[in-house]
């Protein structure tokens, strides 16, 4: 690996994610009635190559390699397929991954058009406090992404007890109460790591700016998906909206953070001086 540049170690990822969504096809139209770790060793290999490429960055920035939209982007899919790989040592769950690496490999497609990879004259991010907070919101997103993910497989095994109960039965597939159990734990995780990153931008802007908060479009934002997230959790513990309204709610929560972030992020003004 140390032949290719960053980029290249990362098309190689790309390329590894396109096969791990390819195979999930097949997956899916078997029922998921077999314990198979292709799948889950497909993943880990773009797994290496995409830490390799944020490596090589960040030793060619010196910095945490967050900065610009390039570098947050595969940022949030490296800690979808960290995540998944940890949560996926547990074989019950390892079908999480047939779920996860459609997103990931669109995830990373979307990373590779050359006008994301911008490099200013002088980097935008300085300092350990700023790399802090944009890891750990982007950390966050990554938790959320996850959680959706899990979303999809528990509305996909509930589908199947409703209208197939037999390949229900014949499936690998964990309870959906577990399912559900995943989804909220992983939801709450993104919204504690979201939550430490609002406060390390507080800090951070006090010490750089001396204000605790401004009405840069990004901070208004992260302000607003922390609200969202807030609300999906107490909706589920106070208000017992749970199952599939919970499960849709993770998916949702996540579509639309995949669909506005970036076009927020090109807005900062903090992050695009």
């Amino acid at each position: 690996m140390a032949w290719f540049t960053d980029r290249q170690s990362f098309l190689i990822a790309v390329v590894a994610y396109g096969f791990s969504a390819t195979y999930s096809i097949f997956a899916l139209r078997k029922g998921f009635r077999e314990d198979n770790r292709i799948n889950y060793l497909l993943l880990l290999a773009g797994f290496v190559f995409h830490t390799t490429a944020m490596f090589k960055r960040g030793f060619s920035l010196e910095r945490c390699p967050i900065n610009n939209l390039y570098e947050a982007t595969i940022f949030i899919a490296w800690t979808i397929v960290a995540s998944y790989l940890l949560i996926g040592t547990w074989s019950r769950l390892r079908f999480l991954g047939a779920f996860a690496s459609p997103l990931i490999f669109a995830i990373g497609v979307f990373a590779l058009m050359p006008s994301l990879d911008f490099h200013a004259a002088k980097p935008t991010f300085t300092g350990g406090w700023s790399s802090l907070h944009k890891a750990l919101i982007l950390l966050a997103y990554g938790a959320f992404g996850l959680s959706s993910v899990a979303g999809l497989m528990y509305l996909t095994q509930e589908h199947d007890l409703k209208f197939h109960k037999l390949r229900a039965v014949l499936s690998r597939l964990p309870p959906i109460q577990r399912l559900e159990l995943v989804t909220g734990r992983l939801l709450l995780a993104g919204l504690v790591l979201l939550s430490a990153g609002l406060v390390v931008s507080v800090i951070y802007l006090k010490r750089t700016r001396g204000v605790y908060f401004t009405n840069d479009a990004e901070m208004i934002y992260s302000a607003f998906v922390w609200l969202i997230y807030l609300a999906l959790l107490v909706a589920r513990w106070r208000f017992a909206q749970r199952g599939r309204r919970f499960a849709w709610g993770a998916i949702g929560g996540f579509a639309f953070v995949m669909l506005t972030f970036w076009g927020v992020y090109l807005l900062s003004d903090i992050h695009n001086q």
